[in-house]
């Protein structure tokens, strides 16, 4: 097998705002793997919090080529071989994928049903970014207008978060969520939490920071169903958020990527917790990945290429508020710029 990877810059069609920071344009690794004249493809967003860039995770990639071995197939052998370098989550995913896209392409089969999965899922929350509460208000009621669930971001430490969620449930009785991605501390949490509730919130997401030692509190007090996100990675990490949430936010950029998550989301449900499947900001490319898992999952975040300003990576339906994989061989999505093109005139 041959690999090959690069990095790709895509803008947004809008800034996306969190607590942490705002952006407008995301970056993510693109990896390519070719085998008796299929190509596979995959992309990993490289998360800049845990010291990944799109270039290094391009540049891990390109120096495990000869490590692939012939077999597409042989998952576990082949990340076996990858240096165990820290910092390569993403890499990782877009590798993971591209082998799944391969394989796909090879066997004639969508991954999804490659996987023996069902093709739809739940349907995708859009999530409206973070915002004072008109302007948060205004931006709900026009994506109620197509989606079925709105994920409301909060943490903006001005004592107004219960104030966004009031004036967008004002506007939209469609179910809510929300995340704090890491913002309230504990007594912020359980006083907030039971007002939640009572406005119909179906969960928290990542109200305290990582690691916080009060999360098995606010789990045990809250009226609220509590998911985390950066609490947890991988596999290894799903035991340990059994004490501290009800559920878990799976990324397979974080995870490393579509094999890693299957295994979480199985973890999840034999120690008796909820399975999100979230997204980073990327291109249908990545979306798609996610798609195939979907049905595995009891909430689904994949409004990360409708964030876009334009998606080069076309090809995942979304129908009724549902993020639907391609009923094609592999990942079922394909650029919409040439390849080769972008090598030559250095787009991304």
């Amino acid at each position: 097998m041959e690999l090959e990877a690069r990095a790709a810059t895509f803008r947004l069609a809008e800034t996306f705002v969190i607590s942490r920071d705002s952006t407008d344009e995301t970056e993510s690794v693109i990896a390519e793997v070719t085998h008796r004249g299929q190509t596979g493809y995959g992309e990993g967003t490289p998360i800049g919090r845990y010291g990944e860039d799109a270039a290094s995770a391009a540049e891990f990639l390109n120096e495990c080529g000869e490590l692939l071995g012939d077999d597409p197939f042989a998952f576990d052998e082949i990340h076996a071989r990858l240096p165990q370098a820290s910092n390569t989550q993403a890499a990782r995913a877009a590798l993971d994928h591209a082998l799944h896209d391969l394989c796909g392409k090879l066997t004639g089969l969508p991954v999804w049903r490659l996987l023996g999965l069902r093709r739809g899922g739940p349907p995708t929350c859009w999530t409206v970014w973070l915002g004072d509460p008109d302007d948060m208000a205004r931006r709900a009621e026009r994506a109620a207008q197509r989606f079925r669930r709105l994920k409301l971001k909060l943490g903006g430490r001005d004592g107004l978060d219960l104030e966004r969620v009031r004036a967008v449930r004002a506007v939209t009785e469609l179910p809510l969520q929300v995340d704090v991605n890491e913002y309230w501390t504990v007594d912020e949490a359980l006083e907030a939490l039971p007002q939640l509730a009572g406005l119909g919130v179906e969960y928290c997401e990542q109200p305290l920071p990582e690691g916080d030692e009060g999360g098995a509190i606010v789990k045990e007090r809250s009226p609220v169903p509590i998911y985390v996100d950066e609490d947890c990675h991988t596999l290894a990490d799903v035991a340990v958020c059994a004490g501290r949430a009800h559920g878990i936010n799976i990324k397979l950029s974080k995870s490393g990527g579509i094999r890693e998550a299957i295994r979480m989301a199985h973890a999840a449900r034999a120690l008796g917790l909820g399975v999100m499947l979230g997204c980073m900001t990327e291109s249908g490319l990545a979306i798609s990945a996610g798609a195939q898992i979907a049905s595995l999952c009891d909430f689904v975040d994949l409004d990360g290429n409708l964030l876009l300003l334009e998606d080069p990576w076309p090809g995942v339906e979304f129908r009724n508020g549902v993020q639907l994989p391609p009923d094609k061989p592999g990942l079922g999505v394909e650029s919409i710029v040439s390849l080769s093109a972008e090598r030559s005139d250095g787009r991304n």
